[in-house]
C-alpha cells in the first residue's frame, strides 16, 4: 500500500513538473512567471455558475491538477477568507468580488460606461451592457437591466465567444488587420447554437463587413432565440477598446427594426462615451 501511495504520488509530482515547465515555455515572462499564482487563479475560475459549491476532486477535474496541489490551494484560499469549506464541499465567499472591484474600481466601468448602461435601459426597458475582449471571449464589464440590476447572474463577468457575438465581433473588428488575422488563424470556432457560423472564411469575411459598417447584429448565434446589436466604442481619438450592446428575442422584432430603433441612438452613446475615454 505504502508503495503503491508512494508511486501515485512520484506520479503526480511528474505531471506537475511537466505542467509547469509547459507553462513556463510558453509564456514571455521567463523564471520570473510564477506557476503557483497561476494555478491559484485557474482554481478560482473553476467555480462557475455550474459549480456553486465542489468537492476536492471536482476541483482537481477542472484543472487537471494533483488532489494534494488543490488542496493546498484550497485551504489558503479559506484561511484567506476567499472560500468556506462545508465538510467535503468548498465554495467561494463574497470576498472574491474584490478581484473585480479591484478592476472595475480601477476602469471607466463603474464611474462612466455603468450609469450609461443604466440610462439606456431605464429609456428603453431592455438590456444594454459593455463588453472588454479576453482572449476569445468578449467579457461584460458594465451591465444593466431594465430593473437596474447592476450584479445579475447573466450581467457583469458574462463571456462569450467572441467569433459569433455581436459584441465579439466588433471587438475583433476593431484589432489590426495582423491581429485580427492571427486570431482567426489560432481559432477553433465550435457551434454554440444551430446557427453559429464557424467557417473562417465566412467569419472574416463578417469581420471586414463589420469594421466598414462601425456596427454588429448576431442572430442566435451566441444563444439561440436572442439577437444583440452592437457598435464600437473607441477611445479618444483612438483604437475600438470596447463595445455597446443590446439584445432581445428574435419574436420581438426584425433586424431591421432594431438598426432603426437602436443603432442611431447606441452610435450617439458610443462616441459620447469615447470622449470620455481620455
Amino acid at each position: 500500500m505504502r508503495r503503491s501511495a508512494s508511486r501515485q504520488r512520484g506520479i503526480a509530482v511528474a505531471r506537475l513538473q511537466a505542467r509547469s515547465a509547459k507553462a513556463r515555455a510558453k509564456n514571455r515572462v521567463g523564471p520570473d512567471f510564477s506557476e503557483a499564482l497561476l494555478r491559484g487563479i485557474e482554481i478560482i475560475t473553476s467555480f462557475g455558475a455550474d459549480g456553486a459549491a465542489l468537492s476536492l476532486s471536482d476541483v482537481a477535474r477542472r484543472v487537471d491538477l494533483p488532489r494534494a496541489t488543490v488542496r493546498r490551494a484550497l485551504l489558503t484560499l479559506v484561511h484567506l477568507g476567499y472560500a468556506v469549506e462545508n465538510g467535503r464541499q468548498f465554495s467561494l465567499t463574497p470576498r472574491v468580488l474584490r478581484l473585480a472591484a479591484a478592476y472595475l474600481g480601477a476602469s471607466h466601468a463603474a464611474t462612466i460606461l455603468q450609469p450609461r448602461c443604466e440610462q439606456l435601459a431605464a429609456e428603453f426597458h431592455e438590456t444594454f451592457s459593455v463588453a472588454a475582449l479576453d482572449g476569445e471571449d468578449a467579457v461584460m464589464i458594465a451591465y444593466a437591466t431594465p430593473r437596474r440590476m447592476y450584479l445579475d447572474a447573466r450581467g457583469v463577468g458574462l463571456r462569450l465567444p467572441a467569433f459569433c457575438s455581436a459584441v465579439g465581433r466588433v471587438l475583433l473588428a476593431g484589432l489590426p488587420d495582423a491581429q485580427r488575422a492571427a486570431f482567426l488563424a489560432a481559432l477553433q470556432p465550435r457551434a454554440v447554437t444551430p446557427r453559429t457560423i464557424t467557417d473562417k472564411q465566412a467569419l472574416a469575411k463578417i469581420l471586414t463587413r463589420v469594421a466598414a459598417g462601425g456596427f454588429a447584429i448576431a442572430e442566435a448565434e451566441a444563444e439561440s432565440g436572442f439577437r444583440s446589436l452592437a457598435v464600437p466604442i473607441r477611445r479618444l481619438r483612438g483604437p475600438v477598446v470596447y463595445a455597446l450592446n443590446t439584445g432581445m428575442t428574435i419574436e420581438r422584432g426584425s433586424s431591421k427594426l432594431m438598426q432603426e430603433t437602436y443603432l442611431p441612438r447606441l452610435q450617439r452613446e458610443a462616441a459620447a462615451l469615447g470622449e470620455l475615454l481620455l
